[in-house]
């Protein structure tokens, strides 16, 4: 054979693979463009938030408010057309905040002055006539064992420790200070103290109390505790720092009722190849009783119904089963997730990956990947598809409160998407999570990641 022709004939098929390859690569960048487009012109997210935060506020476990967004997110689902729409039993703890807090001083000159408090979810209430005792200011529950029961028993212990605003991510700052929440009002307890109020796990500068779920250990008696808005707190600081001996007036009113049963709410759209094989993506549906659970986490909920919904109105018929998990009882239990885990594993179900958002509604930056390496790696190679100025990187992360425990039942990879994190502080578990907080270019450009993503696992797989 002639050479040249060899040469020839090599050549152009080196030219018409380069070619093949450059268009399919060009298709998915066309597509994923569509998505960002759709995102921010007809996805109806921001619409579907705003109903769900104004229809039902207070979504707390057992609660009507989540009975009704369970059953509202239900029927959106189906009538977006979805191919399978249910309903997964879960037993969740129910606990109710009662009549309003109180928290308050009188001064040497007789004048009442009140502090902003919300009680930590689970706690105990006080005496229906409340408490009235000295306060012991602290930093960290070390500072209590070194007190001692010689100077905290009998009295109120209040942790004063700042939000460590340090860190340029702020979940580094709260991680660093979300003890003195959940494990503070044992430690106090162990000590003798008879109730405990916290500087609230806030990177706002405002009054808005935050509230969040304590742990009570078991070899402590069980306090009643309360978080005071940081402007409270720095009123409290100041009163103790002239008058060590000065007395708090606290109430709380919240009870734990027997378990309630709820539900995990889920919809599909199948796959066309491998139905078999599941793409989950959610976020928790429950929020705290305060508020309207805008940003935590109704922004998650619904950018994973929107990013399903976008796909679909787009025309596309993926290869495997869309999943569209909106699980309950993240905020004082995770048995949405940890249900969630154990149905898939008893049921025998591969999950490919699961996707969560539940960092805020805010501008997505990242996705983080609770995964092996090698998955890290391929994941990595896809950021040439999001456009210029959205997702700047995919590493290792954390996942997701609901998605991990599949993660941990049996392997599965989980990957969250991180947006921007300066403002979530401000608003999280506070009367301050409100949909006016919630910017819906920013609430959109999330749905698009999301769907991208949910787009490029299901094209080149795991």
């Amino acid at each position: 054979m002639n050479k040249s022709f060899v040469y020839t004939l090599l050549f152009g098929l080196f030219v018409f693979w380069g070619s093949l390859f450059s268009q399919t690569k060009d298709s998915h960048k066309t597509f994923i463009n569509k998505i960002y487009s759709e995102a921010l012109v007809k996805t109806p997210t921001h619409k579907l938030l705003k109903e769900l935060t104004t229809k039902f506020p207070h979504r707390l476990s057992g609660s009507k408010g989540a009975d009704g967004a369970v059953k509202w997110t239900k029927q959106v689902m189906q009538d977006f057309g979805f191919d399978n729409v249910f309903l997964q039993d879960v037993m969740v703890e129910h606990w109710e905040r009662g009549e309003k807090e109180q928290a308050y001083i009188v001064d040497k000159n007789g004048n009442k002055v009140e502090f902003s408090i919300l009680a930590l979810g689970r706690s105990i209430s006080t005496p229906e006539s409340g408490i009235t005792a000295e306060v012991v200011k602290v930093q960290s529950l070390d500072e209590v064992a070194e007190l001692g029961r010689e100077k905290i028993e009998g009295k109120i212990v209040f942790y004063n420790r700042s939000f460590e605003h340090k860190h340029l991510r702020t979940f580094s700052g709260y991680v660093g200070t979300v003890n003195q929440r959940t494990k503070g009002p044992s430690q106090a307890a162990r000590y003798g103290a008879i109730a405990v109020v916290i500087r609230s796990v806030s990177s706002g500068d405002d009054d808005f109390p935050h509230t969040g779920t304590l742990g009570y250990a078991k070899d402590a008696p069980q306090i009643p505790a309360g978080a005071l808005g940081n402007h409270s707190a720095n009123k409290l600081a100041e009163i103790l720092e002239s008058n060590p001996q000065q007395k708090l007036f606290l109430k709380i009113n919240s009870q734990t009722l027997p378990d309630a049963k709820s539900y995990n709410v889920i919809g599909e759209i199948k796959g066309s190849e491998h139905p078999e094989k599941i793409i989950a993506v959610g976020g928790h549906l429950d929020a705290w009783d305060v508020g309207q659970g805008a940003h935590d986490d109704g922004s998650g909920c619904m950018q994973s119904i929107s990013a399903l919904k976008i796909l679909q109105r787009m025309g596309y018929k993926p290869k495997h089963t869309l999943r569209a998990v909106m699980f309950i009882n993240e905020e004082n239990g995770l048995r949405g997730g940890k249900t969630y885990a154990d149905s898939a594993v008893n049921k025998k179900e591969k999950h490919i990956i699961a996707i969560e958002s539940d960092a805020g509604g805010f501008t997505p930056r990242a996705f983080g990947l609770k995964g092996p390496d090698s998955t890290l790696a391929k994941m990595q190679e896809w950021l040439k598809y999001f456009p210029d100025y959205t997702i700047e990187s995919i590493k290792k992360g954390y996942g997701g409160p609901d998605i991990n425990p599949l993660n941990k039942a049996d392997g599965t990879p989980t990957i969250g998407l991180v947006p921007d994190s300066q403002r979530y502080f401000d608003f999280h578990h506070s009367p301050a999570d409100v949909f006016s907080a919630v910017n819906k270019r920013e609430l959109e450009l999330g749905t698009a990641s999301m769907a991208t993503l949910i787009y490029l696992v299901d094209q080149f797989g795991l």
